[in-house]
């Protein structure tokens, strides 16, 4: 007798079509997020470490005004 579980069954194919399909794009969503924040918190960060290292020569010495 044949094992009924391993008999074709074209409504489970569709659903488990289906499920891998939502599940692709689920995981293409979630990976496009992560590197959004990724490049986001990199960004963040070269303008933070850019602005440490610069700020010293950005802010110059004040000149005091000539007494006459």
């Amino acid at each position: 007798m044949a094992n009924p579980w391993l008999k074709k069954n074209p409504f489970m194919s569709m659903w488990l079509s289906a499920a891998n399909s939502v599940a692709g794009k689920a995981r293409g969503q979630a990976t496009a997020q992560a590197k959004r924040a990724g490049r986001t918190a990199t960004t963040q960060m070269t303008k933070g470490m850019l602005d440490l290292w610069t700020a010293p020569l950005k802010a110059g010495t004040k000149r005091r005004a000539k007494k006459r």
